[in-house]
């Protein structure tokens, strides 16, 4: 199977359902954006978040439209209570979730080789990446806010990945749509963070804002340099253009909105 890397994200429609998918990604899989959905008001109109103020009836009429979407419709989907930690699961069948059911436990990360078992992560800025070996079978949803970058949860998902087969050489990986540098202004904590985890090679990941104390971030390079730390190759890294920020009428943006907003899914599927 040959992929032509040089491609961009392409945006894709589906009955109404705008959504973005990487070159690098084999899988079936998605980057929903705030398009092609039923929710209304301020959550207008594809709000994939239970505890967004938003209706059941609403969310689960997007969910259908996004497994739809995937081929999909009659699965239930695996997801987690993210809490911006590093924990992430090997997830099978039973961890399937009805929709507005308790929680089976807290992870920003899910791994798993079982076919047609759809994995989601939600975002609102920080960056979704989906991973995969196609040969080996193996994918995962990863949830990177700049706690989960900074304590290696790329690094402990490549390893849950290993355990079921994949090889760092052989995942694909797609960066997706999340806040970029030029609107990700934080204090001091986070670049050090990052630079602890990269070991120093972070030349054009952050820069001070003069003499404020406050930096400018790059976490999607910083994300990308961790998976070429942890053996994937820069051919098989695919990196979204798009800063959910700049762009918050696509995507939900929680520094935009000030909180006043829906959430967005990053999903992928064995077959």
């Amino acid at each position: 199977m040959t992929l032509e890397f040089s491609k961009p994200f392409s945006e894709m429609s589906y009955q109404g359902l705008v959504f973005m998918t990487a070159p690098t990604i084999p899988f079936p899989h998605c980057f929903t954006t705030r398009w092609g959905g039923v929710s209304t008001g301020h959550l207008d109109s594809l709000n994939l978040g239970e505890n967004r103020g938003d209706s059941e009836e609403n969310v689960r009429e997007n969910y259908r439209r996004v497994l739809g979407a995937l081929g999909l419709d009659e699965q239930k989907p695996c997801f987690t209570k993210q809490v911006h930690e590093n924990v992430v699961r090997i997830v099978t069948d039973e961890d399937r979730r009805e929709l507005f059911t308790h929680f089976l436990y807290e992870a920003d990360g899910i791994v798993t080789n079982v076919k047609n078992l759809p994995l989601f992560c939600f975002t609102a800025d920080c960056v979704p990446v989906l991973l995969c070996d196609p040969d080996a079978g193996v994918a995962g949803a990863i949830h990177c806010g700049w706690r989960s970058t900074a304590l290696d949860i790329l690094g402990v998902a490549i390893s849950k990945m290993t355990k079921l087969g994949a090889s760092a050489e052989n995942i694909r990986a797609a960066i997706g749509p999340g806040i970029e540098m030029c609107c990700y202004e934080t204090d001091t904590d986070v670049p050090e963070a990052i630079e602890k985890l990269l070991g120093g090679d972070c030349e054009d990941v952050f820069f001070a804002v003069g003499d404020t104390g406050k930096f400018m971030v790059d976490l999607k390079e910083a994300d990308r340099r961790r998976l070429l730390q942890l053996g994937l190759k820069s051919e098989n890294i695919s990196v979204s253009d798009e800063c959910t920020s700049c762009n918050s009428d696509k995507y939900w943006s929680h520094r935009k909105t000030k909180g006043e907003r829906g959430s967005q899914a990053a999903v992928i599927v064995v077959t």
